[in-house]
């Protein structure tokens, strides 16, 4: 027997059309590439994308096209979310960190039929030369008297918007519809895509808002430092306005004085982003006599630990921090940080401890720890074991990707993380390791095969390994360990010039160290645990006596 329910589609626009109704004097204020301050409600937001569908359609766009981004946080990039996804196309967000090669890779692989970018990022498409999906159209998110010179045939954003209606009937489709696509760099291979839906982002935000009570309220103002081109901005352009938030977008500017007077300005009460970040603030905090910016309360970190110091140093300062994890394929939160109750008159040590995990399990994610064999391993907070995970906000399958889908799924359904970590009783995770050689740097992933594939095709390197080595602000560094082909030692200026064109400058190792041989498993393969423990003391060359 079932129940007698109605039943209607989720749809993100509803977001936006119950944030306009429900919290008319809460919006967006953006720190825009034109050097201004913008502010917008929410009905006024929602009349600019009502306009921007009316475009969008103009450019032939229709429902499961893709449409690209390449833009920091601003108010037209929140605009994008919704103008995309609520005529049924796909958002796609590209990450401006990424080498052309592989942002050349992505847009070919979704296909996108337009790319909108920001006037700082222009130069980023310029440097394709042309290797984009043929026929994408390029438009320029800003007005008229702001457009670049480029060589680009390139439209304008706000002349598109311009005498477009400032409403819509917005199209009903089923809310497994296709909204969201955002690639993660693995381990090997290409990008993968993890394509998001009306109904996971929908339940998802709901989820996130459950889970982060302290930190999502109405009235007050949310700062998304994690950008808009990865994972969803951790869901913040959903949950801030149906949490009846207003979203205060720091555009590129992310340095800690940037971040100080801008969080200052607009008293901004919960902020959200990396540790690096986070670094940066402490410190602009500090030189400013310790006093954080005004009405500045609570700090959510992910993408990367948080370090005790830096817990503590924000909790003295009366901030109350907590640590999120989750990745691409979970859209991206499948953990709350925040305190439980039962240690609130627990001693500051013990509960500095409990917000120094990755948090309890967000409720729609569902965890399970195996072994080797592939048995479910106890929620003891002792066991370890790879964390799986499931739930109605994780993909189920890579966008047009077969062979990473076979690879990150068990027969049961659930996706592998590639995290070594324990579980406890309480959904308390803690991650202990990952079994998987990536490097994470500054909240970004580093595939330390790609790197060693690139290198061993220099001349000089018979054959190498990266491992990841520990920094004070990134979190890891890579370092690349060489057997070198013959009497020379390559130079690391050199080896950055053999591999720029097919990496960051940021994924580029930051030191070379020379052995006779690298150690092998009993399979043949590099023991990437044997090289760690061999330079477990090694000290990057930036930290060595002497230097800075």
């Amino acid at each position: 027997m079932q129940g007698m329910m109605m039943h209607r589609d989720l749809r993100i626009i509803d977001i936006l059309t119950y944030a306009a109704e429900a919290f008319p004097d809460q919006g967006v204020i953006s720190a825009r590439d034109e050097g201004d301050v913008n502010r917008l409600s929410y009905p006024e937001i929602l009349g600019r994308v009502s306009q921007l569908a009316h475009a969008l359609k103009g450019l032939g766009i229709e429902e499961g096209d893709r449409v690209a981004t390449l833009a920091w946080n601003g108010h037209r990039h929140f605009e994008l979310y919704y103008g995309i996804s609520g005529i049924g196309g796909v958002c796609h967000t590209i990450n401006p960190r990424l080498p052309a090669e592989q942002m050349s890779y992505i847009l070919n692989h979704a296909q996108d039929r337009v790319l909108f970018v920001d006037i700082s990022l222009i130069g980023l498409v310029e440097a394709l030369k042309g290797d984009v999906p043929d026929g994408m159209k390029i438009v320029v998110m800003t007005d008229r008297a702001h457009m670049p010179d480029t060589s680009l045939d390139v439209l304008c954003y706000e002349d598109l918007l311009a005498d477009q209606p400032t409403e819509i009937d917005w199209p009903e489709f089923p809310e497994n519809t296709a909204s969201g696509l955002c690639y993660t760099s693995g381990t090997t291979g290409n990008p993968k895509g993890a394509l998001y839906s009306h109904r996971s982002t929908v339940l998802h935000a709901l989820f996130v808002i459950t889970g982060h009570p302290r930190s999502l309220k109405a009235g007050r103002r949310a700062l998304p430092v994690v950008p808009l081109f990865h994972v969803n901005a951790w869901s913040m352009p959903f949950t801030a306005p149906l949490a009846g938030m207003t979203m205060v977008m720091p555009g590129r500017f992310l340095d800690g004085a940037s971040l100080y007077d801008l969080m200052d300005a607009e008293e901004v009460y919960t902020a959200w982003g990396v540790p690096t970040v986070w670094a940066g603030l402490q410190a602009e905090i500090e030189k400013r006599g310790n006093n954080p910016p005004k009405g500045f309360d609570d700090l959510v970190v992910g993408g990367s630990a948080a370090p005790r110091a830096m817990i503590v140093a924000f909790e003295e300062m009366g901030v109350n921090v907590n640590q999120a994890w989750g990745m691409t394929e979970m859209s991206p939160i499948g953990t709350r940080g925040i305190m439980p109750a039962w240690l609130e008159n627990a001693p500051k040590d013990e509960q500095i401890d409990a917000k120094s995990g990755a948090g309890r399990r967000l409720f729609g994610v569902d965890f399970k720890i195996v072994d080797d064999e592939g048995n479910r391993m106890p929620h003891d907070g002792e066991t370890t074991g790879e964390l799986y995970v499931r739930g109605n906000s994780v993909i189920r399958a890579y966008y047009e990707n077969e062979e990473a889908t076979r690879s990150s799924f068990d027969a049961e359904g659930w996706f592998g993380t590639g995290d070594v970590s324990t579980v406890g009783e309480d959904g308390r995770l803690v991650i202990r390791d990952r079994s998987k050689d990536l490097v994470k740097s500054g909240g970004e992933w580093i595939s330390s095969i790609d790197l060693e594939n690139h290198a061993t095709a220099h001349p000089d390197i018979a054959s190498c390994a990266v491992i990841a080595v520990p920094h004070p602000k990134w979190d890891e560094r890579p370092v690349l360990v060489v057997v070198p082909a013959g009497e020379k030692r390559i130079a690391l200026d050199e080896l950055h010039s053999f591999m720029s064109e097919h990496f960051a400058k940021w994924q580029l190792p930051d030191d070379i160290v020379f052995v006779d041989d690298l150690p092998l498993t009993a399979t043949g393969k590099v023991s990437k645990l044997t090289l760690r423990e061999k330079f477990a003391d090694y000290v990057l060359p930036e930290f060595r006596e002497g230097k800075a």
